[in-house]
């Protein structure tokens, strides 16, 4: 249990920073432009509080050991977006902190040999709940920059954008045909290889982060091996 308590700290504190800037906004600003277009803020906090629900699911799954899909189609996943997206903030707001609190009791109702037992992700990525908490993470805080609302990638704690920049480079790893790549972090020391030779992409953890998640073309970073930072490989 107290590797759970350890994993669900980081995520209940960036639970209240999402919700504390969600609950912050207007309904003209709710409807607003995000990182993602077409998606507007109320898209974003939608995609949260059902991305939330969909790792219940495999919380599920992990516990009974009857195979629960994350979600039952890509179109069924963009259909509850949708619908949600308009909601007032209020609503948005109780959804999220709804959603959290369900994702909270399902990991604390995790007998001890669920929390090593294998699920798959909608990508067809196996995860274990131990690596499912951290997904949550990546989720809120990526997210939460989406918002454009003042909270940037260089606001994330940087042990947890370094967890994030690992996961999504582990992610890369393990996808047939991602070209080779090297990553070096300016700021922080963290060198990950994707494969044999490539270019090098370098700067601070901030911003290589924002680059890996495809919310920057690579500002603040240089690339050695070739003439321009080059596009973040699809990494979801």
């Amino acid at each position: 249990m107290q590797d759970r308590e350890a994993a669900l700290e980081p995520v209940a504190a960036s639970t209240d920073r999402f919700v504390a800037a969600v609950a912050a906004l207007d309904g003209d600003q709710i409807a607003g432009p995000t990182l993602v277009p077409p998606w507007t803020r109320g898209h974003v906090v939608t995609h949260v509080a059902r991305a939330t629900d969909s790792l219940c699911r495999l919380l599920d799954w992990a516990r009974t050991g009857v195979e629960t899909p994350q979600y039952t189609s890509m179109d069924a996943r963009a259909a509850e977006i949708e619908a949600g997206a308009r909601r007032p903030v209020a609503e948005l707001v109780a959804d999220v902190r709804a959603t959290a609190a369900r994702f909270e009791r399902a990991v604390r109702a995790l007998p001890p040999a669920a929390w090593h037992a294998e699920v798959r992700m909608r990508t067809g990525e196996s995860r274990t709940p131990a690596t499912l908490v951290p997904t949550r993470l990546r989720e809120l805080e990526i997210h939460h920059a989406d918002l454009a609302v003042g909270y940037g990638f260089r606001d994330i704690p940087a042990d947890v954008a370094r967890w994030i920049v690992d996961d999504i480079a582990e992610a890369l790893a393990r996808r047939p045909g991602t070209p080779p790549l090297r990553l070096e972090t300016t700021d922080t020391g963290l060198v990950r290889v994707l494969g044999t030779g490539g270019p090098t992409v370098r700067g601070a953890q901030a911003d290589l982060l924002a680059w890996l998640s495809g919310r920057s073309p690579g500002t603040g970073l240089t690339a050695t091996g070739v003439d321009t930072v080059p596009p973040a490989p699809y990494w979801i």
